[in-house]
């Protein structure tokens, strides 16, 4: 399945493209007066391999979820259990991503990639579970290649189902106590960031905390010693389940041509992964928002992403990412319903 995947991904549509920056030329507006979004709708015309690009809508947000061995390190106070319950937060629509998802008019769909406690099969939840969290990345590689590959290619599976069922725009979301401690040794393989800089405070550590937690990202990097070459492994040296099924998923909507908005610093690390299994992949990928963890503008500025929204988000779940989601569609609309100077008798400079 990840072969078949990587091999469907193909560079942006150039043809598609040229004529959406021609259509924005013509619009009743000035030249790059929607400054950004102009861009972002002749990358969508790309990707679509058509001028106007469908309107990215409905959008439905993958939250996964997974639990990790590095816990036991001390990284961060909250207890591992939290997961769980989060997870049964999120089913119950109780979460500030189930609140952000109702107002823009998005569906949820929440998977176990990879949680330590076993949860009860509810409706509304995609068992998934590839193992029962990680293995301490500070003592031996979080997860083995097969691993990383079966839950890489859950990610596709969960993208190619939504995509079936009518999304038109996929949103990254995580879940898992800890996180933030394998995206930021992630980051700091792929993008050779130093580890203090990759590194964030997470969930709000204090001090004491936050300087433990640099120096186990670093000694997992020294011990592993990660090749940025080979993707696969350094997700299993020191990556998450939900990393790597969230690198599924960007891979699996650039696979089907859909656009895929990245969320925090655990969905960039995640499509630093994406991006060096298949560099075709950031075509397809929109970032959502700029997370104040320092390793999220790290992996954006290697992607070479530039984020629509920096609100002084850095809760995960998929929240700053879907509140760019009418964003999204707005630049898309753009194209389809602003007349051009011709059509309306505007006269030009």
């Amino acid at each position: 399945m990840l072969e078949a995947t990587l091999a469907a991904i193909r560079p942006l549509d150039g043809a598609a493209m040229a004529a959406a920056r021609w259509l924005q030329a013509r619009l009743t507006k000035p030249p790059g007066s929607l400054g950004m979004l102009e861009e972002l709708s002749i990358r969508l015309a790309g990707l679509a391999g058509t001028c106007p690009p469908p309107v990215p809508q409905p959008a439905t947000v993958a939250v996964f979820a997974g639990d990790h061995g590095v816990h036991a390190q001390g990284v961060t106070p909250w207890p591992q259990e939290v997961t769980a319950q989060m997870v049964a937060n999120f089913l119950d629509g109780g979460a500030v991503i189930n609140a952000f998802a109702r107002q823009t008019g998005a569906s949820l769909t929440v998977v176990d990639v990879g949680v330590a406690n076993p949860l009860k099969p509810v409706r509304g939840l995609v068992a998934a579970n590839v193992r029962a969290g990680t293995r301490d990345l500070t003592v031996e590689a979080a997860l083995t290649d097969d691993e990383v590959v079966a839950a890489v290619e859950v990610g596709i599976r969960v993208a190619g189902d939504l995509v079936d069922r009518g999304e038109n725009m996929l949103v990254t979301g995580d879940m898992g106590i800890a996180n933030s401690t394998p995206a930021a040794a992630l980051i700091a393989a792929f993008t050779g960031t130093d580890p203090a800089d990759a590194t964030g405070r997470g969930t709000g550590v204090d001090d004491a905390t936050y300087a433990h937690k640099v120096s186990v990202v670093r000694a997992a990097l020294d011990l592993h010693r990660p090749d940025p070459a080979d993707p696969i492994a350094v997700l299993g040296a020191v990556g998450g389940l939900e990393h790597a099924a969230l690198a599924g998923l960007i891979l699996g909507a650039a696979a089907a041509r859909v656009p895929v908005i990245l969320d925090g610093v655990v969905s960039v690390s995640a499509a630093l992964a994406a991006a060096a299994l298949a560099p075709d992949a950031i075509g397809a990928m929109v970032a959502g928002h700029r997370s104040v963890e320092p390793g999220a503008s790290a992996a954006l500025r290697h992607l070479g992403l530039d984020p629509l929204l920096d609100l002084g988000l850095r809760l995960g779940e998929g929240t700053g990412a879907m509140l760019a989601v009418p964003i999204v569609a707005a630049a898309v609309r753009v194209l389809h319903d602003v007349a051009t100077f011709d059509s309306a008798g505007v006269s030009e400079q």
